[in-house]
C-alpha cells in the first residue's frame, strides 16, 4: 500500500480525459488499495484516478461514518439521470479548502466493474449520487470549480496558486 500524491487545481493534468480500463489485473487492483488509503488518509469521501495522475477509468468512494464500505467503479457509465436536481455543497481533495454549491443530478444509475471485474449497476441518490457524478466528472477532465461563475474560479485559482507558492517557500 503506498499514498498516492494529489494533484491541486489548477494543475492542467486534472483536465486529462480518462482512458477506460482494459483490463481489470493486479495493477488495476493495487491502484484501487493505494487510491482508498490515500482517499481515507485525506479524509475524503471518493477520489477518481485522474486526481492522482493516473487517467483511467478508476473511483473509488466510501461514504460510511465507519470508512469500512468502498465502493469501486470501474469504466463507470452513466445510464440514467433524475429530471430532478439538488444543490449540494461541494469539496473537493484536488480544491482543498473550498467549498460551494454545485447542482447536479438528484438520483443517478450507473454501470461499471468492480474492483474483480465483475459489471454492476449502482443506483444511487443524495450524496452519494453527487460523489459518483463529482467523480466522473474528474475522469471527464472536469473540477467542480468550472461549475462556479468565472469570478468565483478565478477567485480559487489565485487562492490555489498562492497557498501552492507559500508552500514551495516553506
Amino acid at each position: 500500500m503506498a499514498l498516492l500524491p494529489i494533484l491541486y487545481y489548477p494543475d492542467s493534468r486534472l483536465h486529462t480525459v480518462a482512458k477506460p480500463v482494459r483490463q481489470v489485473d493486479a495493477r488495476i487492483r493495487q491502484l484501487i488499495v493505494d487510491m482508498l488509503e490515500t482517499m481515507y488518509e485525506a479524509s475524503g469521501i471518493g477520489l477518481a484516478a485522474t486526481q492522482v495522475d493516473v487517467h483511467e477509468r478508476v473511483i473509488v468512494i466510501d461514504e460510511s461514518e465507519e470508512r469500512n464500505k468502498p465502493l469501486v467503479l470501474i469504466n463507470p457509465e452513466l445510464t440514467w439521470s433524475s429530471p430532478d436536481l439538488q444543490v449540494s455543497d461541494e469539496g473537493c481533495l484536488s480544491v482543498p479548502g473550498i467549498y460551494d454549491e454545485v447542482e447536479r443530478a438528484a438520483a443517478v444509475k450507473v454501470s461499471a466493474l468492480d474492483a474483480e471485474g465483475h459489471s454492476r449497476v449502482i443506483e444511487a441518490e443524495g450524496i452519494l449520487a453527487v460523489c459518483i457524478q463529482h467523480e466522473m466528472d474528474h475522469l471527464l477532465g472536469k473540477v467542480f470549480v468550472e461549475y462556479l461563475s468565472p469570478l468565483k474560479r478565478n477567485r480559487i485559482k489565485t487562492k490555489m496558486l498562492k497557498t501552492r507558492r507559500d508552500t514551495e517557500r516553506a
